[in-house]
């Protein structure tokens, strides 16, 4: 037998970054224990999955696993369970790397009667405490493109933003050129050219999206329309996507319908709509917001670690 295949039974990370996570849970669990948040549990195996067109769930005799508790944790909140969080696996079908492991774990948790900018100063408190950082950053997403490069996200059209985009260098052949959206533009514009310099040893949390990026959030009045919605970077890593939640069904089940569009104009299949979470939000969703946080990504940022690997007990590749 190979040496390769003899070490291949090994963990990926050092015991020292495996009692980092056991600390990282107790500090989370002894947060919301002091907040009178609940801490529950959800299946990961579900009969339906997120229609969201850029999240792929892995799919098993018909099941799905849970690229996130929310659908499930929603409908405990329409029961009446108040304030709840959960640590738990989540899968979603990208490719490994650095970044990402196709099994993680998340942090999710919603407060019933907050608001996101609430909810943005709980993420804030949390962040201190796991990563003893100063206090975040908080900008909207206008705000940050207009200091970054220039342009109003909300106003811009497809030729301004292909403009803004060679200038800072993104240059895209002809036919990947072809059906691109302004959604898609100002994703590439966010991944490509802001999120790199989202750095220091502040936290940025960036507020009030478009409205076509609304996902599961609100809309609210600002200079105009936005979602009320949040993410958070931590030295250009995206680690936590937040809402003031979506409370009306025939809405929701509005943005499925669209999303399946998207769906299929990108030659993805369809997802059936979540029923249950239709039929939760009809009996009554309180008021409230919620948020994920990636548990792996913030551990390497906690242990200054490149790679997801070095904080995993196992990787897909040796799982």
């Amino acid at each position: 037998m190979s040496q390769e295949l003899n070490n291949n039974w090994q963990p990926t990370a050092s015991v020292p970054a495996l009692q980092a996570r056991a600390t990282l849970n107790r500090q989370i669990r002894e947060f919301f224990a002091a907040r009178n948040v609940m801490e529950v549990e959800t299946p990961l195996l579900c009969s339906r999955a997120v229609t969201d067109p850029y999240i792929q769930a892995f799919a098993s005799d018909g099941k799905y696993l849970q690229t996130s508790p929310e659908y499930a944790m929603k409908r405990l909140l329409a029961a009446g369970s108040g304030s709840i969080y959960q640590i738990c696996k989540a899968f979603r079908q990208e490719e490994a790397g650095n970044m990402h492991n196709p099994e993680f774990t998340m942090l999710e948790w919603y407060r019933t009667g907050f608001d996101h900018q609430q909810l943005m100063q709980e993420m804030d408190d949390l962040l201190q405490l796991l990563l003893d950082r100063p206090a975040a950053i908080k900008i909207s997403y206008q705000q940050l493109f207009l200091d970054m490069v220039g342009i109003n996200p909300h106003t811009a059209d497809l030729d301004a933003l292909q403009a803004c985009a060679a200038q800072c260098g993104i240059n895209l052949t002809a036919a990947a050129l072809v059906g691109l959206t302004v959604t898609d533009w100002l994703q590439l514009i966010m991944s490509h050219v802001i999120e790199p310099k989202m750095v220091g040893p502040r936290p940025w949390i960036v507020y009030g999206f478009p409205v076509a990026q609304a996902a599961l959030a609100r809309i609210v009045q600002e200079d105009c329309p936005v979602a009320a919605r949040f993410e958070v970077y931590i030295e250009g890593i995206e680690c936590a996507n937040g809402y003031y939640e979506l409370q009306d069904a025939d809405e929701q089940a509005k943005r499925f319908a669209t999303d399946n569009a998207i769906r299929s104009k990108n030659g993805i299949h369809n997802m059936e709509p979540d029923e249950r979470l239709l039929s939760a939000l009809r009996v009554g969703l309180p008021e409230c917001a919620g948020v994920t946080l990636g548990l792996d990504r913030v551990l390497m940022l906690k242990l200054q670690q490149k790679s997801i690997a070095n904080v995993l007990a196992f990787t897909i590749h040796n799982a």
